[in-house]
């Protein structure tokens, strides 16, 4: 039985308030009548309530159904009333709301203490729900009542303890759990790759991949997904091939979505153009406008604007979705295209489209790194007053960065300082830091370092910089002072690095 924390708060006092809020429009659903004081043979209406389970309702709606059950005496002790709460065990644990599932398992131990629970389906949604929000402590509870009942060999139940080890981080018993049961089905095996994936142990999982005695093209797209996320493109990509030679298997559109970041982080603009040809005669670009999305930026990270370009204008106007402009823009910025950045922007406000602070940063940087100070202000006082978007380190980064490069410094650290103090950087100062350098502002160069310097200590580069500010104005002594406090402090240096040494140790 569980021994949950006192922490959780009781779900029986939020569910009987929604209860008597909503009483008389459940009335309704449930055929009862708002006065009646007699409780009503629930049976003749369990095809509804699952129908309604069945749907995934919101949370919402789901504690209605749930305080209806309760208050009614509606328990655990008829089979056919056990896959009903089975039915919201599952909506609860799958859902954004898994807290309740643990809840609602407390609760029916509570109200029939005679009750514990053999079916399997509840145990796999405990365990999901476990998962979910990430309470490995309570996954054991959950899996000390699996061996009491004697379930420790249902496939079903084990692949959701595997799945619930994995994802809260718990690699070894996990992998005990992986390695004790007798028999696993392509779940189990995908499961336990997924979760070495996540936690960085793609060599334990390629080769547990390479054991399996049947893949699908999950098992493929998950493997494949590990080694793009750990920016090794090129065996992700030889994977992607072993894929379609070997197992003869045809990629689906989360294939296609894994693969393409790694083909961009090689910049191999010829598999760019493979995969729109693939995707156009699968269906995938008519069919997905992710997939769309991705090669759009494939293209730009590849290099090539003019493809970006050609595929976004070939996408009808109704089907382009925020990403899809987000896309454009981000690619000419990325490219230093400001005007054509701006430009895209203001179309898409034309078509209606809001934009979001990912669209924001995008222009904000094709602002900075095309020197339109102007431009950037009035899109920064947009974003806030307009659009009411809060903005984030990288929105602040890209105005000081913008600022500094425009010579504007006073205003640069002004914006710096009036920064919210839970977001403030040691990255911000070291932007202003490198405008100081190049302008050979030295005074607000020295305040600038104290900053830093009351944050970090160990980074040579801030040392190196202040040092080349004082070289600059022709202050060699104190250049003399910065470098020798550098070396007293034992601050590390960083190593030059020649465009042929960075080659030879990127190249196979």
């Amino acid at each position: 039985m569980f021994n949950f924390s006192e922490s959780i708060y009781p779900l029986y006092f939020v569910i009987v308030c929604v209860f008597i809020k909503m009483h008389q429009r459940l009335g309704t659903i449930f055929g009862i009548s708002r006065l009646s004081c007699c409780r009503p043979s629930l049976p003749d209406h369990e095809h509804q309530i699952l129908s309604l389970l069945s749907r995934n309702p919101s949370r919402h709606l789901s504690l209605q159904i749930h305080s209806k059950l309760v208050t009614t005496g509606y328990h655990w002790n008829d089979h056919k009333r056990t896959i009903i709460w089975n039915s919201l065990l599952r909506v609860y644990s799958q859902g954004g709301y898994p807290d309740e599932a643990l809840k609602l398992y407390k609760q029916a131990l509570q109200t029939s203490p005679s009750f514990l629970p053999t079916d399997t389906f509840t145990l796999s949604f405990l365990l999901n729900a476990c998962a979910n929000s990430h309470r490995p402590i309570l996954g054991r509870q959950v899996h000390s009542n699996v061996v009491k009942l004697g379930l420790e060999f249902h496939v079903y139940v084990e692949t959701a303890l595997v799945n619930m080890y994995s994802v809260c981080g718990c690699l070894d018993e996990a992998m005990r759990v992986f390695d004790e049961m007798p028999e696993r089905n392509l779940v189990t095996w995908n499961v336990m790759i997924t979760g070495l994936v996540k936690v960085g142990e793609l060599d334990i999982a390629l080769s547990l991949f390479n054991e399996m005695p049947r893949r699908n093209v999950i098992s493929w797209t998950g493997i494949i997904d590990g080694f793009t996320r750990a920016n090794r493109p090129k065996e992700a990509i030889a994977l992607f091939h072993k894929m379609m030679a070997v197992d003869r298997l045809e990629p689906n559109e989360i294939t296609v979505l894994t693969i393409l970041p790694a083909v961009w982080n090689l910049g191999n603009l010829d598999m760019c153009q493979f995969f729109q040809g693939y995707c156009e005669k699968t269906g995938f670009v008519a069919s997905d406008i992710r997939v769309i999305n991705a090669l759009i930026d494939a293209y730009a990270k590849c290099g090539s604007m003019k493809n970006a370009l050609r595929l976004f204008e070939e996408i009808i106007a109704n089907r382009k979705n925020l990403v899809t402009w987000t896309s454009i823009i981000s690619g000419f910025a990325m490219h230093g295209m400001a005007k054509d950045a701006l430009h895209w922007f203001e179309e898409m406000e034309k078509q209606g489209l809001s934009p979001n602070h990912v669209t924001f940063l995008s222009v904000l940087s094709a602002c900075s790194h095309g020197g339109l100070v102007k431009e950037g202000l009035g899109f920064f006082s947009k974003m806030v007053n307009v659009y009411q978007i809060k903005p984030g380190i990288k929105h602040y980064g890209c105005m000081i960065d913008m600022l500094g490069r425009a010579g504007m410094l006073e205003e640069a650290e002004k914006m710096a300082l009036d920064m919210p103090v839970e977001m403030m950087d040691v990255v911000i100062w070291r932007t202003l830091l490198g405008a100081c350098s190049f302008h050979g502002d030295v005074g607000m160069g020295e305040r600038i370092m104290r900053r830093i310097l009351e944050s970090e200590r160990d980074y040579g580069a801030d040392y190196i910089l202040m040092s080349n500010i004082f070289v600059g104005v022709g202050r060699f002594g104190h250049a003399e002072k910065v470098r020798g406090l550098m070396d007293e402090k034992k601050v590390p240096k960083m190593k030059a690095l020649s465009l042929l040494d960075w080659r030879s140790k990127n190249t196979c």
